[in-house]
């Protein structure tokens, strides 16, 4: 365990939460089932008891909880329960990764030789892409196709007409299910282009720094791509 912190309120990146199953205010379940809404399902979540647990399993397993280790706590006992909890964790997001086969992107990019590259990387795992050469044709190749057409948008920050922070913006702004939630992935020409500071306020979910590496572009898309 590299960070093992006691939480006073903050909101911080854990790699294993830990739960008491009676506390006063809140029970253990109903603690995780909060906690899983801020935190997402990425960090594993293990209920203390000393009560048998069968009959809290079912809402427990609902609400979040990844495993119950009972007290009181025996250090080998303890970390094997550790050890399980964060493999089990740890193969469930392997296997909720996308399978990148098929998905449709659609790359916003008015350099050529940038685009062409791009295009290549994308075909090595038979994605299909669409080529907008400025943000406006970006925002109008997403407007004019049904919602979840894309799975995904990279997004060049630098373009004329207009530019990749003003084009997702626009769709962001979109009344449609998928302008919310699609992933949209800036790609820029320096890593600390005064545009990637603003980039999360726009709507954008990641950046990449050009030249794109294919694994940080693949990584990137498994990731976000639901």
């Amino acid at each position: 365990m590299d960070k093992v912190r006691v939480c006073h309120g903050r909101r911080e990146d854990y790699d294993l939460i830990l739960i008491d199953w009676r506390m006063p205010e809140m029970d253990g379940v109903e603690t995780t089932r909060q906690i899983r809404s801020i935190v997402g399902n990425e960090t594993p979540i293990i209920i203390l008891t000393s009560f048998n647990w069968d009959e809290i399993a079912d809402e427990a397993k609902t609400a979040g909880v990844d495993t119950f280790v009972s007290k009181p706590l025996f250090a080998g006992t303890v970390m094997d329960e550790f050890r399980e909890a964060l493999r089990l964790k740890n193969e469930k997001l392997f296997r909720e990764t996308a399978d990148l086969k098929g998905k449709r992107v659609l790359l916003a990019e008015d350099v050529m030789v940038n685009s062409e590259i791009m295009l290549m990387v994308l075909s090595m795992r038979e994605m299909e892409a669409d080529l907008a050469e400025n943000g406006k044709l970006a925002v109008e190749l997403f407007e004019n196709h049904e919602p979840g057409y894309y799975d995904a948008i990279l997004m060049d920050l630098r373009m004329p007409e207009m530019d990749g922070l003003e084009a997702t913006r626009r769709i962001r702004a979109m009344d449609r299910p998928d302008s919310k939630t699609i992933p949209i992935i800036a790609l820029t020409a320096n890593a600390f282009d005064e545009d990637v500071q603003r980039s999360m306020q726009a709507g954008l979910n990641a950046h990449l720094s050009k030249p794109v590496e294919p694994d940080a572009l693949f990584e990137t898309l498994e990731t976000l791509i639901k």
